[in-house]
């Protein structure tokens, strides 16, 4: 049972582990918004994620005898962590099956901590399933990652914080995978005001807690497709799902795409790594339908590789009109080239990359194709410069869209 005094055990034992992550005012989210944006920061924890709370304290109620056994899990990434930190720390030998997609800073990170690391299946459900015949052909101790009550008792102790540094918090917005964080979190946040609002967030993707609330028991979906890998779940925990079933007032889902022009609001405004995952309550901002209120986003976790990082921000650039590339068709005679150039400096394009192919065709009236990419300050400059270009009589195509401006 989730109980008032279980979180405060869980509390006592957190406090010697835990760094201490306040909430972060966010004047930019809350003007976008309308509302009064707060960031819970738990990809400032020490493994990078809440998911070291769950595991610490799972790990701290133990037998003896189950410590022995050594222990087993399944995690795309952050409960892996925080199992092999909280075992290290125990002196217990841990497995962890991960994803063969996983980010490779997530498995490194987790071989540091001193677990065993196993790369199986292609999402977590997969990787759950070797997890649980290991445990049962090894005599190992399973340790799950979210379908686990202990362990959603250690996720919820986030909430304690909310209201210790918000007493008047009224909206909390959680990611939701397979559901111990938004168990934990809604049922004491619930038990410490029962007029406060849980919005649980998910990839439209991987919706499966939503599609779960709406039939009224566990479902599973035929797949979990999003770049949030640590939420791809396709069948959320029975354990948790009555207490989010109880508590969670609403489920939000955001496409892939919107996860995007939150990393870069993140990363921009707040200077901070966080991944996927914990981008959800970020993006949902946009979606609450109201103003004038108190609002948390939990950032679940920051371990993301710098190659997902690269591929974002590129992403997320183009996607808000601040890099952009074009192609056009130039005579083959001296002077063309810096004809176009002398229109982007009018405009005030700065040129990235630039390529100048004379050999496409053999009509020297347009023979030579000119690709450029351009860094600009959003969608109406990018707009500017192609109808600049138009106006010379040059016809210029976005390579992004395919679109002519001419």
């Amino acid at each position: 049972m989730l109980t008032l005094e279980s979180f405060k055990a869980a509390r006592s034992v957190l406090q010697a582990v835990l760094r201490p992550t306040p909430l972060i005012h966010s004047p930019y989210l809350s003007k976008n918004c309308g509302n009064t944006v707060y960031l819970k920061p738990e990809n400032m924890q020490a493994t990078g994620a809440y998911k070291l709370r769950g595991a610490y304290y799972k790990i701290s109620t133990l037998t003896q005898e189950e410590k022995d056994r050594g222990l087993v899990t399944a995690s795309a990434g952050n409960h892996a962590q925080g199992v092999a930190y909280a075992a290290q720390a125990a002196g217990v030998a841990a497995t962890i099956v991960m994803p063969t997609t996983t980010p490779l800073v997530k498995v490194n990170n987790t071989k540091d901590y001193g677990a065993k690391v196993v790369l199986h299946g292609e999402v977590f459900d997969d990787a759950a399933e070797l997890a649980a015949q290991m445990a049962q052909e090894e005599g190992l101790t399973y340790v799950h990652p979210f379908n686990d009550l202990t362990l959603a008792t250690g996720q919820g102790t986030i909430a304690y914080e909310i209201f210790q540094d918000l007493p008047d918090v009224e909206a909390i917005l959680v990611p939701i995978g397979g559901g111990g964080l938004a168990a934990g979190v809604s049922t004491l946040a619930k038990l410490l005001n029962p007029h406060v609002e849980i919005i649980g967030v998910e990839p439209s993707g991987a919706a499966s807690m939503k599609a779960s609330l709406e039939a009224g028991h566990v479902v599973t979906l035929p797949a979990a497709t999003t770049i949030a890998d640590g939420v791809a779940v396709k069948t959320p925990g029975d354990l948790v799902f009555p207490y989010v079933q109880k508590n969670v007032d609403r489920i939000i889902t955001i496409d892939d795409s919107e996860l995007v022009e939150a990393f870069l609001d993140i990363m921009e405004r707040h200077k901070m790594v966080v991944e996927n995952a914990g981008l959800l309550p970020v993006a949902a901002l946009r979606h609450l339908g109201y103003e004038d209120k108190n609002v948390v986003c939990v950032l679940s976790g920051g371990n993301m590789d710098v190659i997902t990082m690269s591929s974002l921000v590129q992403h997320g650039l183009i996607q808000r009109g601040r890099i952009f590339t074009f192609a056009v068709q130039l005579p083959d005679r001296p002077g063309s080239l810096l004809s176009v150039a002398q229109i982007l400096a009018a405009n005030n394009g700065n040129v990235i990359k630039l390529e100048h192919n004379q050999f496409v065709n053999i009509n020297r009236q347009s023979g030579v194709e000119l690709r450029v990419t351009l860094e600009a300050f959003g969608h109406e400059h990018k707009r500017q410069i192609l109808n600049a270009l138009q106006a010379e009589g040059f016809r210029a195509m976005e390579a992004d869209t395919g679109d002519f401006y001419n």
